[in-house]
């Protein structure tokens, strides 16, 4: 109900006030959650019969970019450059209809071996609120998933209801995360590995999950105030000792690449650039720098021989409503049963070569 009322106000607050509201709000909730933020232990635990990532890399790293306004996405090409000169590619997630997105800039960006996805409708906090709202404008989503030829989706705010979910053509979804007290939606995961979502009487295509393990770039800088990045560096330690995926969403919106950009809402892109170099510093060839789907590829080619019963991921007393009842209907597993594997549409042959060719770019 607070979350509701807040998103109903939000238009009417100024932002140095929701900022406010917000800093005091996260803060208070990081004294009552250092036991357990940014680092909880059992979520580094692996799933049943995992095999591990491909050519035996020891741990993943996905990045992504949330672009939340016009003013955001003016930032985009400026980012992939930064991460370009690094030998990195990321996945930029835009909101259809909360402002123009021009498709030379989508199409620029996939054609330098970045990745786009469809992030909510409106990013308003309302696609969620009954199933009326959410069944009209699912069609919209879905069609801009089409015509922007993306398959992954990311819920603004991270609410999220993962079977509904499940009716978009997608192959993945960034809509959750391991643990993180400071979103609207209370709902941890608590594992650091992405999992497999499907009807429990194996009906529809099914998708990968893929929880954010690594805290949002907002919370850090903005609503906390940190002024380096060692809680990103120490989290990425624990995760690659864990074998995990490192997922990070950051936003354009709050970075300034000039140093006359002091905006409350604001921080230096120095943090990102040089959470970027301390990863090809310290693992090098060790870690699979990967984009959303291609860890959605390869989950779903994932069918471990011995999982059986063991193969729903683990009760969480930290999911939400909605996951608590997904989970007792058996929509979350570990990984695709094989027999849903095999009656899976194939990707198509231009996204396979389209796959194959972001890799050369590497």
């Amino acid at each position: 109900m607070i979350a509701r009322a807040y998103y109903l106000l939000k238009p009417l607050i100024p932002r140095w006030a929701q900022i406010a509201l917000r800093r005091g709000r996260a803060r208070r909730l990081w004294q009552r959650n250092r036991h357990c933020w940014p680092i909880l232990e059992e979520a580094g635990a692996p799933p049943a019969a995992w095999p591990g990532w491909p050519d035996g890399k020891r741990f993943a790293l996905v990045l992504t970019h949330d672009v939340e306004l016009g003013s955001g996405m003016s930032r985009c090409e400026q980012l992939a450059d930064l991460e370009e000169e690094r030998g990195f590619r990321s996945a930029f997630a835009f909101v259809p209809l909360r402002y123009r997105t021009p498709e030379r800039l989508r199409r620029t960006l996939a054609d330098r071996g970045f990745e786009v996805l469809v992030h909510d409708l409106y990013h308003d906090g309302k696609l969620y609120r009954d199933r009326q709202t959410f069944t009209q404008r699912r069609p919209a989503i879905n069609e801009f998933l089409r015509s922007w030829q993306a398959r992954g989706f990311a819920s603004g705010s991270m609410h999220h209801n993962l079977p509904w979910i499940g009716e978009l053509e997608i192959d993945y979804d960034i809509s959750t995360f391991d643990v993180d007290p400071f979103e609207p939606q209370a709902c941890g995961l608590s594992r650091i590995f992405p999992y497999w979502v499907q009807p429990p009487a194996g009906d529809g295509r099914g998708f990968v999950e893929m929880p954010y393990t690594l805290a949002q770039d907002f919370t850090l800088f903005i609503l906390l105030g940190e002024q380096s990045n060692a809680i990103w560096r120490r989290k990425l330690d624990w995760i690659a000792e864990k074998g995990g995926m490192a997922l990070i969403k950051t936003h354009p919106d709050y970075m300034a690449f000039h140093g006359d950009d002091k905006r409350m809402d604001r921080y230096p892109v120095g943090f990102y650039a040089d959470f970027l170099d301390y990863v090809r510093a310290r693992y090098g060839d060790e870690v699979w720098l990967a984009h959303p789907s291609e860890v959605a590829r390869y989950w779903r080619g994932l069918a471990p021989a011995g999982t059986g019963g063991a193969d729903a991921i683990t009760w969480q007393n930290t999911f939400c409503a909605t996951c608590r009842q997904a989970h007792r209907a058996g929509w979350l597993k570990h990984y695709p049963a094989p027999l849903t594997l095999a009656g899976t549409p194939p990707m198509s042959m231009e996204r396979t070569l389209a796959g194959r060719q972001m890799d050369e770019r590497r």
